[in-house]
């Protein structure tokens, strides 16, 4: 009994622990920088959140903007902090094992992460956040979690193996979508006044037929209409619409697409291993990731976006154009060229005032990044200021700056007088079972104050 009490007062006392700066400034670029894309699902209606045609946007401001995130910036951010998660599990379970020993430390990662679960399903099921990936995040960290102690070579090994069955996932999908093309047109142009079709020839016929119809202007118009009637309503309307995308999108990327979370964890792991996400790597290795990552994941993301602005965002049309599919290449190679360009900007020591401006950002970037899907829900739902869908695509992103500046000034003024984010707080007491110290001395505060100063 002493033991465990003792074990337990050690752990607890790492509530605390040095900061690495870098990871928090990335961290805080990443959580502001996931709202660029997370915005247009907050504020347009599906499907004219992912479809240029249905509001007319096609040869306007709006497509050039659309163009401009999907074509640079699309899942970058996302894929940054998931390497930084990755990261900060090593962190979390080195920290706590130089203070206790046994399975004790296991037990808080576990209990950390079951917790974590649980907020992603508040995240998408109370806050009415369709894209919320920490329940993602809770159950690839349990599975990462046996994979910590591998040398770099081997978590980069692990990270291409996720990359080729990630793309090899979106590629069978793809050959589904072609076979369901291809039979039902087939079947298409047979003479039904001679031969009489069997259940499974009309199967597939419907199945095409409905494919197509599905992903034709009028059904996409009335699935729009649909859903802006749905989201302008009540608390209860809008829940109804949200729970079940949720409930797709929680099952979509817990099975589908794990090995997309779990490929930029292991990156996550391996950079920090070996220095290049705390900017100890020369900068070549920098250099080498921003010119190689975005020369060819934008090439590769050209193709994809032109394919899609040729089909005019028809899905069967898209479906049946396409050879094969790249957005997992093409996202991995952006999101590697886009990290080397933020390490660029940190190692040339010009911009030392953005990362120290992200750096409280990115300590409380849980608390942040819940509190996005809280400001969102209440000024675009109908239960809330009901601006959905009155918004132009350009417009929204107004919102995302006004969110971003109370974001950083919150953030700041927040941690000159607490140790840890609100959020961040809570999850620590429950990992622990034990309420931490929340706010700091004054003497520290003071000369907190003193530093912001100059002094």
């Amino acid at each position: 009994m002493h033991s465990n009490t003792s074990s337990f007062s050690r752990a607890t006392a790492a509530a605390r622990p040095q900061r690495i700066v870098m990871m928090d400034s990335l961290r805080g670029i990443a959580v502001l920088g996931i709202l660029l894309v997370n915005i247009a699902h907050f504020a347009l209606p599906y499907p004219a959140s992912n479809n240029l045609t249905l509001n007319n946007e096609l040869g306007t401001i709006n497509e050039r903007v659309w163009y401009f995130v999907n074509w640079c910036l699309e899942g970058s951010q996302r894929a940054i902090f998931s390497m930084l998660f990755g990261a900060g599990i090593i962190l979390f379970l080195i920290r706590i094992e130089k203070r206790i020993e046994g399975i004790l430390p296991a037990e808080y990662f576990i209990r950390r992460q079951l917790w974590l679960l649980f907020f992603g399903l508040v995240n998408a099921f109370v806050l009415l956040w369709p894209g919320d990936i920490l329940f993602q995040y809770a159950i690839c960290g349990i599975i990462i979690f046996v994979f910590r102690r591998l040398r770099v070579t081997g978590l980069l090994v692990a990270a291409g193996i996720c990359l080729v069955l990630m793309t090899a996932r979106e590629n069978i999908d793809l050959f589904r979508q072609h076979q369901k093309i291809w039979k039902g047109e087939a079947i298409a142009q047979l003479d039904t006044t001679n031969i009489k079709l069997t259940d499974v020839q009309k199967e597939a016929l419907g199945a095409m037929t409905g494919f197509k119809e599905g992903s034709g202007r009028e059904s996409q118009e009335k699935e729009m209409k649909k859903n802006l009637q749905e989201m302008r309503g009540s608390y209860g309307q809008v829940y109804q619409s949200i729970s079940r995308a949720s409930a797709n999108a929680e099952f979509y990327y817990s099975y589908y697409a794990i090995w997309d979370i779990l490929l930029f964890m292991f990156i996550g792991m391996a950079f920090y291993k070996c220095g290049i996400l705390t900017g100890k790597a020369p900068v070549k290795i920098y250099w080498a990731l921003c010119i190689g990552g975005l020369g060819l994941g934008l090439l590769v993301s050209y193709f994809r976006i032109q394919a899609l602005l040729l089909s005019k965002f028809n899905v069967f049309d898209y479906t049946k154009s396409i050879v094969a599919e790249y957005y997992e290449i093409a996202r991995t190679l952006r999101s590697l060229g886009i990290f080397g360009f933020i390490m660029l900007l940190y190692k040339s020591g010009m911009f030392g005032w953005l990362f120290k401006l992200m750096r409280p950002v990115g300590q409380m970037a849980f608390t942040n990044y819940l509190s996005q899907s809280v400001i969102c829900a209440v000024y675009f739902y109908g239960f809330g200021f009901g601006m959905y869908g009155h918004l132009q695509r350009y417009e929204m992103y107004y919102v995302v700056a006004a969110i971003w500046v109370v974001q950083i000034i919150w953030s700041h003024a927040w941690l000159v007088y607490f140790h840890y984010g609100p959020l961040e707080w809570i999850w620590r007491n429950l990992t622990y079972w034990k309420i931490q110290p929340l706010k700091k001395r004054t003497s520290t505060v003071l000369e907190i104050k003193r530093v912001t100063a100059g002094q």
